[in-house]
Protein backbone atom coordinates (compact mmCIF):
# COMPACT_ATOMS: atom_id res chain seq x y z
CA UNK A 1 0.00 0.00 0.00
CA UNK A 2 1.14 3.58 -1.00
CA UNK A 3 2.17 5.98 1.62
CA UNK A 4 -0.78 8.57 0.86
CA UNK A 5 -3.82 5.74 1.02
CA UNK A 6 -2.22 4.33 4.08
CA UNK A 7 -2.13 7.85 5.96
CA UNK A 8 -5.79 8.69 4.42
CA UNK A 9 -7.28 5.60 5.50
CA UNK A 10 -5.73 5.09 9.09
CA UNK A 11 -6.87 8.52 9.77
CA UNK A 12 -10.42 8.14 7.78
CA UNK A 13 -11.44 4.27 8.40
CA UNK A 14 -9.03 3.04 10.88
CA UNK A 15 -11.05 -0.13 11.87
CA UNK A 16 -10.57 -1.32 8.80
CA UNK A 17 -7.27 -0.13 8.35
CA UNK A 18 -5.85 -1.68 11.32
CA UNK A 19 -7.14 -5.03 10.11
CA UNK A 20 -5.34 -4.46 6.62
CA UNK A 21 -2.22 -3.70 8.64
CA UNK A 22 -2.58 -6.64 10.64
CA UNK A 23 -2.73 -8.82 6.99
CA UNK A 24 0.84 -7.23 6.36
CA UNK A 25 4.10 -8.92 7.40
CA UNK A 26 6.08 -5.92 9.04
CA UNK A 27 9.00 -4.61 7.38
CA UNK A 28 10.62 -2.09 10.16
CA UNK A 29 13.24 -0.63 7.66
CA UNK A 30 10.51 0.02 5.00
CA UNK A 31 7.88 1.43 7.60
CA UNK A 32 10.70 4.43 8.41
CA UNK A 33 12.13 5.07 5.17
CA UNK A 34 8.94 4.59 3.36
CA UNK A 35 6.35 6.27 5.64
CA UNK A 36 7.94 7.53 8.67
CA UNK A 37 10.74 9.70 6.70
CA UNK A 38 8.06 11.56 4.44
CA UNK A 39 5.25 12.39 7.16
CA UNK A 40 7.84 13.49 9.60
CA UNK A 41 9.29 15.66 7.27
CA UNK A 42 5.89 17.77 6.77
CA UNK A 43 5.96 19.19 10.53
CA UNK A 44 9.83 19.38 10.35
CA UNK A 45 10.04 21.83 7.10
CA UNK A 46 6.81 23.67 8.13
CA UNK A 47 8.61 24.02 11.82
CA UNK A 48 11.53 25.70 9.29
CA UNK A 49 9.40 28.10 7.68
CA UNK A 50 6.98 28.47 10.48
CA UNK A 51 9.35 29.72 12.87
CA UNK A 52 11.79 30.62 10.55
CA UNK A 53 10.62 32.51 7.89
CA UNK A 54 6.75 33.33 8.50
CA UNK A 55 6.94 33.47 12.34
CA UNK A 56 9.46 36.10 12.19
CA UNK A 57 7.05 38.74 13.31
CA UNK A 58 6.91 36.59 16.56
CA UNK A 59 10.35 36.80 17.67
CA UNK A 60 11.98 33.73 15.39
CA UNK A 61 14.72 33.52 13.04
CA UNK A 62 15.83 31.26 10.71
CA UNK A 63 17.62 29.91 13.35
CA UNK A 64 15.15 29.30 15.55
CA UNK A 65 13.12 27.42 12.67
CA UNK A 66 16.36 25.49 11.41
CA UNK A 67 16.95 24.56 15.17
CA UNK A 68 13.04 23.41 15.36
CA UNK A 69 12.76 21.35 12.63
CA UNK A 70 15.78 19.22 13.34
CA UNK A 71 14.81 18.79 17.12
CA UNK A 72 11.04 17.77 15.47
CA UNK A 73 12.46 15.30 13.20
CA UNK A 74 14.96 13.91 15.42
CA UNK A 75 12.44 13.48 17.64
CA UNK A 76 9.84 11.95 15.75
CA UNK A 77 12.50 8.56 14.60
CA UNK A 78 13.33 8.39 18.39
CA UNK A 79 9.89 8.48 19.21
CA UNK A 80 8.56 5.95 17.20
CA UNK A 81 11.77 3.55 17.64
CA UNK A 82 11.66 3.93 21.63
CA UNK A 83 7.85 3.83 22.19
CA UNK A 84 7.50 0.51 19.97
CA UNK A 85 10.48 -1.10 21.85
CA UNK A 86 8.69 -0.08 25.28
CA UNK A 87 5.27 -1.28 23.81
CA UNK A 88 6.66 -4.44 22.92
CA UNK A 89 8.43 -5.07 26.27
CA UNK A 90 5.29 -4.22 28.20
CA UNK A 91 3.12 -6.31 25.74
CA UNK A 92 3.23 -9.37 28.10
CA UNK A 93 1.81 -7.91 30.88
CA UNK A 94 -0.93 -7.34 29.23
CA UNK A 95 -1.74 -10.03 27.92
CA UNK A 96 -0.72 -9.40 24.40
CA UNK A 97 1.99 -10.89 21.84
CA UNK A 98 5.42 -9.50 21.83
CA UNK A 99 6.57 -8.31 17.79
CA UNK A 100 8.68 -5.29 17.47
CA UNK A 101 7.40 -5.27 13.82
CA UNK A 102 4.31 -5.22 14.88
CA UNK A 103 5.01 -2.51 17.52
CA UNK A 104 6.42 -0.64 15.15
CA UNK A 105 3.69 -0.99 12.98
CA UNK A 106 1.24 -0.03 16.12
CA UNK A 107 3.04 3.77 16.87
CA UNK A 108 4.06 4.74 13.23
CA UNK A 109 0.72 4.47 11.78
CA UNK A 110 -0.63 5.60 15.33
CA UNK A 111 1.50 9.05 14.55
CA UNK A 112 -0.26 9.88 11.17
CA UNK A 113 -2.61 12.34 12.49
CA UNK A 114 -0.54 14.30 14.03
CA UNK A 115 2.26 14.40 11.63
CA UNK A 116 0.05 15.48 8.95
CA UNK A 117 -1.34 18.08 10.89
CA UNK A 118 2.17 18.95 11.36
CA UNK A 119 1.71 21.50 8.21
CA UNK A 120 0.10 23.62 10.71
CA UNK A 121 3.05 24.43 11.94
CA UNK A 122 3.76 26.65 9.06
CA UNK A 123 1.61 29.51 11.00
CA UNK A 124 2.97 28.73 14.70
CA UNK A 125 0.22 30.46 16.34
CA UNK A 126 -1.88 27.18 14.80
CA UNK A 127 0.74 24.51 16.20
CA UNK A 128 -1.97 23.75 18.52
CA UNK A 129 -4.04 21.45 15.94
CA UNK A 130 -1.30 19.39 15.47
CA UNK A 131 -1.12 18.55 19.16
CA UNK A 132 -5.39 18.06 18.70
CA UNK A 133 -4.34 15.86 16.13
CA UNK A 134 -1.90 13.53 17.99
CA UNK A 135 -5.24 13.15 20.56
CA UNK A 136 -6.35 11.29 17.78
CA UNK A 137 -3.60 9.27 17.16
CA UNK A 138 -4.32 8.23 20.86
CA UNK A 139 -7.86 6.46 19.86
CA UNK A 140 -5.57 5.37 16.70
CA UNK A 141 -3.62 3.49 19.01
CA UNK A 142 -6.19 1.88 21.16
CA UNK A 143 -8.23 0.80 18.04
CA UNK A 144 -4.98 -0.69 17.15
CA UNK A 145 -3.94 -2.59 19.70
CA UNK A 146 -5.95 -5.87 19.39
CA UNK A 147 -5.14 -5.91 15.64
CA UNK A 148 -1.16 -5.37 15.98
CA UNK A 149 -0.17 -6.46 19.54
CA UNK A 150 -3.52 -9.11 20.07
CA UNK A 151 -4.57 -7.65 23.24
CA UNK A 152 -7.43 -8.57 24.80
CA UNK A 153 -10.36 -5.68 25.00
CA UNK A 154 -10.32 -5.93 28.44
CA UNK A 155 -6.61 -4.87 28.36
CA UNK A 156 -6.64 -2.69 26.25
CA UNK A 157 -7.40 0.54 27.90
CA UNK A 158 -4.65 -0.18 30.65
CA UNK A 159 -2.28 -0.88 28.57
CA UNK A 160 -3.13 2.34 26.35
CA UNK A 161 -2.62 3.95 29.58
CA UNK A 162 0.44 2.93 29.87
CA UNK A 163 1.71 3.57 26.22
CA UNK A 164 0.67 7.20 26.80
CA UNK A 165 2.31 7.58 29.73
CA UNK A 166 5.86 6.47 27.92
CA UNK A 167 5.05 8.33 25.44
CA UNK A 168 5.24 11.56 27.44
CA UNK A 169 7.99 11.13 29.40
CA UNK A 170 10.17 9.60 26.42
CA UNK A 171 9.47 12.88 24.60
CA UNK A 172 10.11 14.78 27.33
CA UNK A 173 13.70 12.98 27.68
CA UNK A 174 14.14 13.53 24.36
CA UNK A 175 13.24 17.23 24.16
CA UNK A 176 15.43 17.92 27.52
CA UNK A 177 18.02 16.00 25.93
CA UNK A 178 17.88 17.64 21.89
CA UNK A 179 16.37 21.18 22.54
CA UNK A 180 19.50 22.42 24.69
CA UNK A 181 22.00 20.69 22.21
CA UNK A 182 20.48 22.33 18.78
CA UNK A 183 19.87 25.93 20.63
CA UNK A 184 23.02 25.59 21.74
CA UNK A 185 24.70 24.85 18.36
CA UNK A 186 22.41 27.72 16.54
CA UNK A 187 23.30 29.79 19.74
CA UNK A 188 20.12 30.44 20.82
CA UNK A 189 18.52 30.28 23.96
CA UNK A 190 14.79 30.41 25.45
CA UNK A 191 15.33 34.08 25.63
CA UNK A 192 16.41 34.75 22.49
CA UNK A 193 13.13 33.93 20.71
CA UNK A 194 11.29 36.71 23.48
CA UNK A 195 13.97 38.92 22.05
CA UNK A 196 13.05 38.67 17.97
CA UNK A 197 16.50 37.37 17.35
Amino acid sequence: MNLVDRAKNIILTPKTEWAVVASEEPNVAQIFSGYVLPLVLIPSIASLLGFGLIGRGFGASLRWGIATAMIQFISAFLGVFITAFVADFLAPNFASQKNLGRAVQLVAYSYTPAWVAGIFLLFPMLGILATVAALYGIYLLYLGLPYMMKTPQDKAVIYLIALIVVVIVVYFVISAILTPVFMGIFGLSASSLIRGM
